[in-house]
């Protein structure tokens, strides 16, 4: 597992921003939304140093599920902002958009206001989930959108992050349904061969095919997703 120094040196600018370098990447965070319920409910369950707490050891965990054999390389990023504030679109939870070797973390306080249940953890996972975006390969843009969230779902599940609401295992209607539906699917196939979905990832570096499927397993996805289906009783 590739190691990521966090060095805790926490420069607390204001009180709404906080940074520090995490190996090669400049950790960011800020809170725009204090005078919300939920960016008040974040400081009070997290913070900004226990967001940049998570990224940090985030990285550690994805680097050593994607990317530990060394085999491929990972994406080049410098610096990975996080942004309490405010989100346009009922339902939206958390995005992730990048530019260049800079990514940006989106957290709706809308979302953490209403969050009923552990928020600490909640939170937690939607950074696991969105840091996988991060970092993760997808198929020079032709992957499922399924696929890519099922990936970033498979972490949070792997790292001890999914929430108590998601499916299980078994459950869906396809492959690429897309976030819990394929994180266990995803799941299933590690099983099948350990070391599967970092090879996948090495696979979607360079492009997209369901082929992948067949050649890192010796069969199609389909008839992966039937075995799966049939293992937990599922049609």
């Amino acid at each position: 597992m590739t190691a990521v120094r966090a060095t805790f040196s926490c420069v607390l600018l204001i009180l709404a921003f906080s940074q520090y370098k995490a190996g090669a990447q400049e950790l960011v965070a800020a809170n725009n939304a204090l005078g919300t319920t939920g960016g008040q409910k974040f400081d009070q369950v997290m913070g900004l140093d226990g967001a940049l707490k998570v990224m940090s050891d985030s990285i550690n965990f994805i680097f050593g599920a994607l990317y530990s054999d060394g085999s491929v390389p990972k994406p080049t990023r410098s610096k990975i902002s996080f942004y309490v504030d405010d989100q346009p679109g009922a339902g939206v939870v958390a995005f992730t958009t990048g530019q260049g070797d800079q990514s940006e973390i989106h957290l709706s306080e809308a979302y953490v206001g209403s969050y009923q249940g552990d928020v600490a953890q909640e939170i937690t996972g939607v950074l696991y989930h969105e840091m996988t975006h991060v970092w993760q390969w997808n198929g020079q843009g032709q992957a499922p959108s399924g696929l890519i969230e099922g990936y970033a779902d498979y972490i949070r599940l792997t790292a001890g992050f999914a929430p108590s609401n998601w499916g299980k295992p078994g459950e869906g209607n396809r492959w690429d349904q897309g976030y819990d539906v394929t994180a266990y699917f995803l799941q299933y196939c590690e099983g099948l061969k350990s070391g599967f979905v970092a090879a996948l990832n090495a696979k979607l570096a360079s492009g997209w095919s369901e082929d992948l499927f067949n050649q890192l397993l010796g069969q199609s996805v389909q008839q992966l997703w039937t075995s799966y289906k049939q293992k937990f009783g599922s049609s």
